[in-house]
């Protein structure tokens, strides 16, 4: 099994050579966006639509064949992320370019790409660190996507395939509880706080606010400063966001990779729907709706898979009520967790409490078996699990095909 990681790679262009790549860029997008207005919108079969419309794409917008055909595959593969998304496809903007192995290729003995543009092929050199030279050390990519972004540079999205090795094999797994007050936190306890990432997005929250009011009532000079810095800050919050996701989850493999453990994760699938029904204020809506758990999630899946360790998913449901300890059902207050059980007493952090059970949860799977698992049925390439544990009936786990991501 093959894992499809993406570097990076800045390149560096001459004045001449940057409006050859945006004339590219806007013929590409304009080839896209005729394609999808001149064929029946449910096609989304890259065969028929060449058949199709091959030959007009060329004629119209002289295209290279390859560069046509990656069109075709561009308005073919924005489809069906449409439809699975129940929405119609946007506008091609003039941004990107896909390339394969035919009209382009890397040679690792200078740093240089070859992309195929209108009229002829260019060779570019990368402008990159020993961070990026240490990825494509060895490598041979089949597949890239020019990119330019919104400050003007032009960049190169290399594609690298990387097998993947076999799961390890192991009885313990790492239970990982997600939320506002700590990001993380680890059956181990480990954790990550949220608070000074609270800080860091309210500070983004409060100067778009009050760039937002300046940039409508201000002065004709104070307005044009206002946009610009928007302009400036746009997407700034969201890269410091990802960020940290590529650390936690870096740190977390790396935790699970030295103690050989299987990691077990709450699927939070559909939890900002269901809280955003709930009556609350607009300042904590945002506040609720900042944080990506499901990117995170996301990058644990692929640095799970590279390093060889499992990932299950796991139905968060009574995960941070119910006592790890006994199974009652406890109380919960802020960061607090106490068991009503006379007999147990249990007080600890309700976050680490959260852990344990995923954790519980996580074993049901790496191990089934015993009085744990009550029925396992199957649903296309999905598993419903019917737990219980500690005799309280805690719903449906979900977890993809041979329980593992």
């Amino acid at each position: 099994m093959n894992q499809v990681t993406t570097v990076a790679c800045k390149l560096e262009v001459s004045v001449k050579l940057s409006k050859e790549i945006d004339e590219t860029l806007q013929v590409f997008a304009a080839a896209c966006e005729w394609v999808n207005d001149n064929t029946p919108k449910d096609l989304t079969s890259k065969t028929k639509m060449q058949k199709l419309v091959y030959s007009d794409v060329r004629t119209r917008f002289g295209l290279s064949a390859n560069l046509a055909i990656q069109a075709l595959r561009r308005v073919c593969a924005n489809r069906k992320t449409a439809r699975q998304k129940k929405r119609n496809v946007r506008k091609f903007s003039p941004t990107s370019v896909s390339y394969d192995a035919r009209i382009f290729s890397f040679k690792e003995f200078d740093y240089t790409v070859s992309l195929r543009l209108l009229e002829n092929r260019v060779r570019f050199e990368l402008d990159i660190g020993n961070y990026q030279r240490g990825i494509l050390k060895g490598q041979d990519p089949k597949s890239a996507t020019l990119v330019k972004r919104k400050n003007g540079d032009y960049y190169i999205h290399i594609n690298l395939d990387n097998e993947t090795p076999n799961p390890i094999t192991t009885k313990d797994v790492l239970g990982v509880d997600l939320g506002r007050t700590d990001i993380a936190y680890t059956s181990d306890g480990d954790s990550w706080s949220g608070h000074q990432l609270d800080k860091v997005r309210n500070k983004y929250g409060w100067v778009r606010k009050v760039l937002a009011k300046k940039a409508s009532l201000g002065t004709r000079s104070s307005r044009r400063r206002c946009r610009q810095l928007q302009k400036r800050l746009s997407g700034k919050e969201k890269r410091f966001q990802k960020h940290i996701n590529h650390e936690i989850s870096r740190q977390l493999v790396n935790n699970a990779v030295a103690s050989k453990q299987a990691i077990s994760l709450e699927d939070l699938t559909g939890i900002r729907e269901g809280t955003n029904q709930q009556p609350r204020n607009k300042q904590e809506r945002r506040k609720s709706n900042s944080w990506s758990f499901y990117q995170l999630r996301q990058f644990l899946t692929y640095k799970c898979l590279l390093a060889g360790i499992p990932l299950y998913l796991v139905n968060p449901a009574y995960t941070s009520r119910s006592c790890y300890k006994c199974g009652y059902i406890g109380n919960r207050s802020g960061k607090g967790f106490s068991c009503v059980n006379p007999a147990c007493k249990n007080k600890c952090d309700a976050d680490y409490n959260g852990s344990q059970n995923i954790s519980a949860l996580g074993l049901t799977i790496n191990q089934p078996g015993g009085s744990g698992l009550v029925c396992r049925l199957r649903t296309g390439n999905v598993e419903y699990f019917q737990l219980s544990l500690f005799g309280d009936d805690l719903g449906l786990l979900k977890t993809p095909s041979k329980s593992l991501i």
